[in-house]
């Protein structure tokens, strides 16, 4: 008998097609138990609000084909470390969002302290091609976070991610890399060392599996992650399309602060930096001043509320926007998103397109902060 069932159907329920983890977090919170909630008829599974009958229906048919004991135990062979959002040493900051990953796998050394909120974590993100002054800056803020008993947060991408990691493992910190791959490789290769070096004095995340590729589509849902496990973000330098500009999204939806450096207009790498700037986003002035405001941020003590931040924390005001100008194509993908999460699948299905080409326009449509990607391949338009 395996010790923690839970754990188990948290394992199993993520193996279902088209099941994204807003809906699953809605099936827990619903039945306060995944292993239950396996058990129950599709009578009382469709009562919860998001699951209609053609998800209904399609969970009945995925779990036929699922033996969960036997699923964990064979998972386990090549992914032996791994938490689920019911147990203690998961991610506390993780749970305050509406898509916690549901099997988070890690490597590295495990702090406790950060896992419970009380070590803040700070996220730092950009381009993959910065400027010498984009990297200067980004290396010498996440020494100085370090050397302040911060734990730097980033995604192991070339460019702003490489040197806020090597900042931080030179002031003698920690630092966490999210990948948008499985543990086994490092992406890009020639961050193979620096992965190693962190596995060894930090840790690695991803909610990917062992032998999980880099797909295009995994990056926006690994953005979600940074934004999620970190306090603060810092984008420090980042064009007006980019990743960076998605993880600050995600940092606002989630009511962290989000704080920015200035650079000229003529620097077309950090133009997205002063639209955040343009929307309310803290500016980075000095590395004193960031360390002083970063301070004030409260510590979670154990018994809190996950409440860290007031309505008036820094962060970014949603404009109205119009309806998008869009292209035929780009029209059929988008109408086929709603504003309840949609999957990759029913897109592809409904569009008549193949999968590569709607797969091409769906990053283009998050690029262009019309939509966001979730976990399980689903899809969701951004209110305007």
């Amino acid at each position: 008998m395996i010790e923690d069932q839970e754990k188990i159907y948290w394992l199993a329920w993520s193996k279902i097609k088209g099941l994204g983890a807003v809906s699953l977090k809605k099936i827990y919170d619903y039945f306060g138990s995944l292993e239950l909630a396996w058990k129950v008829s599709p009578q009382e599974l469709i009562k919860i609000e998001g699951i209609g009958k053609k998800l209904c229906n399609s969970i009945q048919e995925e779990k036929i084909k699922i033996e969960p004991e036997n699923l964990y135990l064979k998972h386990l062979e090549k992914n032996p470390n791994f938490w689920t959002p019911n147990e203690k040493e998961y991610p506390q900051l993780l749970l305050e969002i509406p898509s916690p990953p549901a099997i988070l796998y890690y490597q590295g050394k495990v702090n406790l302290a950060e896992n419970q909120g009380i070590n803040p974590l700070i996220g730092i993100v950009g381009t993959r091609k910065p400027t010498e002054h984009g990297k200067k800056w980004t290396y010498n803020i996440a020494k100085a976070l370090a050397e302040n008993g911060f734990t730097v947060v980033s995604g192991l991408a070339e460019g702003i991610d490489t040197q806020a990691h090597r900042g931080c493992l030179d002031g003698g910190g920690r630092t966490i890399a999210i990948l948008g791959n499985g543990l086994d490789r490092a992406y890009p290769s020639s961050n193979r060392q620096l992965m190693a070096e962190i596995a060894e004095k930090g840790l690695i995340m991803t909610e990917y599996e062992y032998g999980s590729t880099p797909e295009r589509s995994n990056f926006p849902a690994r953005n979600r992650i940074v934004a999620g496990l970190c306090r603060a973000v810092l984008v420090m330098e980042a064009p007006e399309k980019s990743g960076a500009l998605i993880t600050a999204r995600y940092a606002n939806e989630f009511n962290r602060d989000v704080y920015t450096l200035p650079n000229t207009p003529d620097n077309v790498q950090a133009r997205g930096c002063l639209r955040l700037i343009h929307n309310g986003a803290e500016v980075i002035i000095t590395p004193e001043e960031l360390l002083a405001s970063l301070g004030v941020i409260p510590s979670l003590v154990e018994g809190q509320q996950l409440s860290l931040f007031s309505a008036s924390s820094p962060s970014i005001p949603q404009k109205t926007k119009e309806e998008p100008i869009l292209s035929s194509t780009f029209r059929i993908i988008y109408d086929q998103i709603d504003v309840n999460p949609t999957s990759f699948d029913v897109i592809v299905e409904k569009s008549f397109l193949n999968s590569g080409e709607v797969s091409g326009i769906l990053l283009q449509l998050e690029l262009e902060g019309l939509i966001t990607q979730l976990p399980g391949m689903m899809y969701q338009r951004i209110n305007n």
